[in-house]
């Protein structure tokens, strides 16, 4: 029985779902760890990147649940083996992702510093985020339709194209980092903030080619278009718009907590991004089993293969709560060089400190929240994923950082507050799971 659900075989999927990834937190957190470091104005840099982070992120979330949406079918048509009924789909998919990226890179440059000012930057740190927006921003389209493709090659039960692309994206970003924000003496001067910019834009532009030719030369699909609609956009469309209603409001849990953090002033910002970047980092880290749970979980539903389905819940939370457990013990070992990486302001590392342990603490609780959380989008139900996010952010986290801030929290009201809101996704997902097999049709 354990055959299709063993150690062997979910790591194949989970390992290069990691390494793929760990490389967008990893992006980020090298804009910010060179960004901090800068000679001009380090801490509003670090702020502006951060604020740009955060807002980028949350676009990319939105727009890349397309690819879970696109995962989810295929690999449900994978395990039912009719692959071929949706080929004229994928191009269609494809074709809504660029011109929902594009009008959204186009718009959201218009309006980059009203945008900024809602999260309450102001005077220098709102200067140096809007330009650095303006050059990152037409990463959008280069992301969305990687991620499309990412999603494709997912649903067919491969994570080590995503990888390979994921990781040689990663390594050009970095190095570009180097290079473009400090200089190089006798050949170009230091771009500081708009280097990273620029970094981050060429390597987005370099995933998306060789993920097109992955596509192209490795799957069975192509961008052959049909004059009609595909029968399944419809369920497409619905399920993407399900998860995006649902990312919407994750973003509005991440936007407050922004907004606040910058409230506080430059040093609590600077704080807020260094322990956000941190978990990020640790959010993709776990999704590697999560992703794993997806493709598996949706292709197991295609053939109703019930026992199978529920071993496989069982086999994920074990698996990510050994490395949620051994990434809390590597923050408590190293939590003050980890701190270090991102800056060597002494006000900003001291505050750092006082709040750190509250990220800790969320490993485990996050970790079962993202492999139901994948589990869930595997299996289509996306619905029930809106509704508790909806719950979790207006009825949990919002209440708890009003309250929690109104008593001089500050910091740890906002990372409480997260606490909270992570514990209640994730055991009414687990709880939810759970209830389907004790339903006849699946215990028979």
């Amino acid at each position: 029985m354990n055959d299709k659900i063993s150690f062997k075989v979910i790591n194949k999927l989970a390992i290069p779902s990691i390494l793929a990834g760990i490389i967008e937190p990893v992006i980020s957190i090298t804009d910010t760890a060179i960004i901090g470091h800068v000679k001009i104005f380090p801490t509003e840099s670090l702020a502006a990147v951060g604020l740009v982070g955060s807002f980028m992120s949350a676009l990319f979330w939105i727009l890349a649940q397309t690819k879970n949406a696109i995962s989810s079918i295929v690999s449900q048509k994978l395990g039912a083996q009719k692959l071929e009924k949706i080929k004229t789909l994928i191009p269609q998919v494809l074709v809504i992702n660029v011109v929902t990226g594009l009008t959204l890179a186009i718009l959201t440059r218009i309006w980059a510093k009203p945008i900024f000012e809602l999260y309450a930057a102001k005077d220098l740190i709102l200067q140096l985020a809007v330009s650095y927006y303006k050059i990152r921003v037409f990463g959008l389209l280069f992301t969305l339709v990687t991620f499309t493709l990412f999603g494709i090659f997912r649903g067919l039960q491969n994570t080590y194209w995503a990888m390979f692309i994921s990781l040689t994206g990663g390594l050009i970003n970095i190095t570009l980092d180097y290079l473009l924000v400090y200089g190089v003496p006798g050949y170009f001067p230091p771009l500081h903030i708009e280097g990273a910019a620029w970094a981050s834009l060429i390597a987005q532009f370099s995933m998306m080619l060789m993920a097109l030719y992955v596509f192209f030369k490795k799957t069975p699909f192509n961008l052959q278009f049909s004059r009609h609609w595909h029968p399944k956009i419809k369920h497409f469309l619905q399920m993407t718009g399900n998860l995006v209603i649902r990312t919407i409001a994750l973003n509005v849990a991440l936007f407050l907590s922004n907004r606040y953090a910058t409230s506080y002033g430059k040093n609590y910002i600077a704080v807020h991004v260094i322990l956000t970047n941190i978990w990020l980092f640790t959010t993709f880290f776990l999704d590697g089993y999560a992703d794993a749970g997806n493709s598996l979980a949706g292709k197991l539903y295609g053939e109703k293969d019930w026992p199978h389905l529920k071993a496989l819940a069982a086999k994920l939370t074990k698996y990510g709560l050994y490395v949620a457990s051994a990434l809390a013990f590597i923050f408590v070992v190293f939590y003050k060089p980890i701190g270090l990486i991102f800056t060597n302001e002494t006000a900003v590392i001291k505050l750092y400190e006082k709040v750190f342990w509250l990220l800790i603490l969320m490993q485990p609780i996050g970790a079962i929240a993202f492999i139901f959380d994948g589990i869930f989008k595997g299996l289509g139900w996306v619905k029930f994923l809106r509704n508790m996010q909806l719950i979790a952010t207006f009825l949990i986290f919002v209440p708890s950082l009003i309250l929690l801030d109104y008593i001089g929290l500050k910091l740890s009201a906002i990372w409480l507050s997260f606490f909270l809101w992570m514990s209640f996704r994730a055991f009414s997902l687990r709880w939810k799971f759970y209830q389907f097999f004790k339903k006849s049709i699946v215990t028979k």
